[in-house]
Formats: structure tokens, C-alpha cells, sequence
């Protein structure tokens, strides 16, 4: 299992280099986009593929040699060592996926309780949850979580909810929670994290490129 995460660790490293080198800064983000998903679904593959070689053994006669004489052998105890070492990783690395797992639900926990304890508002196929905190507006899947003061008062302009139901129609949340799930197997991992940023990244850009698509003003946009 060490081996397996070692080396699917390994192909993390080197996708993420070539699109980090290649790729970041291309203008074109749905490739983009695939690239990334693709690259953890390949570097959880490849560790399982293995190549057979075979190899032909020659039989080969050793000569008998007749011993008239037996030699007693001494018999010597064998004594059995206990490394820890492998006891306290697997420790370590049990700790730390648990904790990534209680963090994973807990924040799922919360955005299933804000979405039943707070008013929300149908538009189309996205549903606004209103909320009482002044946050910045943010999507899950189909829920668009914005203050409700600024939202009844129009004070949230279109374009920031144009990119938030971007975000929404595009299904990016799926692509959050996979890389979320990863993060718990590979906490250990710096280039999880780094993917996880560039998969968000990418997801600011196609939204983005969403809303001028829509007819929006590319310099108000961008004061925006």
C-alpha cells in the first residue's frame, strides 16, 4: 500500500509539472479543465499496471559429491526483530486521513444545514440561499449562497451572479469534491494541494469566460 501511494504520488508529480510548465498559462480552459481531472484518474491507474518478463531457465546438473565423513552443522537460534517503523507511519498517515475525513464532512455537514435553515430563492435551475453573514457569493452545485441583504436590496451586480450560476451549470463542484477526496488519501502530498488551486483557478477562468460570453462588458467585468 506504501509502495502504491508512493508511486501514484510519483505520476501527481509529473502531470502536474508538464501542465504546470505547458499548459497553465494556455488560453484554453475546458481542455484545461479535463487535462486536470483526467491526470488524478490516470495517477491512481498506473500503479496497478504491471510488465511480465519472461525469462528461460536452463536446467543445470551439479555434480554429487559422496561425503563419507558427516559434518555436524551448528544449529543457531534465530532471533526475531520487530521494526516499528512501518507501525508508526501507517500511524501517522491513519491520523492524518481521519482528520482530512472529519474535515471533509464537517464542511459538507455545514452547507447542508445552510441550506435548510436559511430562505432561499428559485431562479431558473440554481437556488439562491440567503444568508444573514456578509459573505462573498459562492456556488455548490446548484445553490448559490449570497447575503440576503445586499440580494434584496440589488446591491450584488448581475455579473457576480451570472458567475455564480456559471460555476453552477457547469457542475464545478463535482470537480471540487473529487479533488477533496483525494486530498484525504494524499494529505501528505504538496502537489495535491497545488492541483487542488489550479483546478479552482481554472474554474474562476471559465466562469469568467462565461459571463463575457454572455454579452457583459469586459473592463466593467474586470472592476467588478
Amino acid at each position: 500500500m506504501i509502495a502504491y501511494l508512493l508511486k501514484s504520488g510519483a505520476c501527481l508529480l509529473v502531470f502536474y509539472l508538464f501542465y504546470a510548465l505547458f499548459l497553465e498559462k494556455e488560453n484554453m480552459h475546458v481542455y484545461k479543465r479535463v487535462y486536470l481531472l483526467v491526470t488524478i484518474a490516470v495517477s491512481f491507474i498506473i500503479p496497478f499496471i504491471t510488465f511480465t518478463n519472461y525469462v528461460e531457465v536452463v536446467e543445470q546438473i551439479a555434480p554429487t559429491i559422496l561425503n563419507q565423513n558427516p559434518v555436524a552443522i551448528p544449529v543457531i537460534d534465530e532471533v526475531e526483530s520487530v521494526s516499528f517503523m512501518p507501525m508508526l507511519l501507517w500511524g501517522i498517515y491513519g491520523l492524518g486521513a481521519l482528520l482530512f475525513s472529519l474535515k471533509f464532512f464537517k464542511n459538507i455537514n455545514e452547507i447542508i444545514v445552510k441550506v435548510k435553515k436559511n430562505p432561499k430563492e428559485k431562479y431558473g435551475n440554481t437556488t439562491s440561499v440567503l444568508l444573514t453573514e456578509d459573505i462573498v457569493p459562492h456556488t455548490f452545485f446548484n445553490f448559490i449562497f449570497l447575503n440576503k441583504n445586499k440580494y434584496r436590496a440589488l446591491q450584488i451586480p448581475k455579473e457576480v451572479l451570472l458567475h455564480e450560476q456559471a460555476h453552477a451549470y457547469q457542475k464545478h463542484s463535482l470537480d471540487v469534491l473529487l479533488i477533496e477526496l483525494v486530498q484525504v488519501i494524499f494529505w501528505f502530498n504538496p502537489i495535491v494541494y497545488l492541483l487542488k488551486q489550479s483546478i479552482k483557478l481554472n474554474h474562476e477562468f471559465l466562469a469568467d469566460l462565461a459571463v463575457l460570453n454572455n454579452g457583459a462588458n469586459t473592463k466593467i467585468y474586470q472592476q467588478t
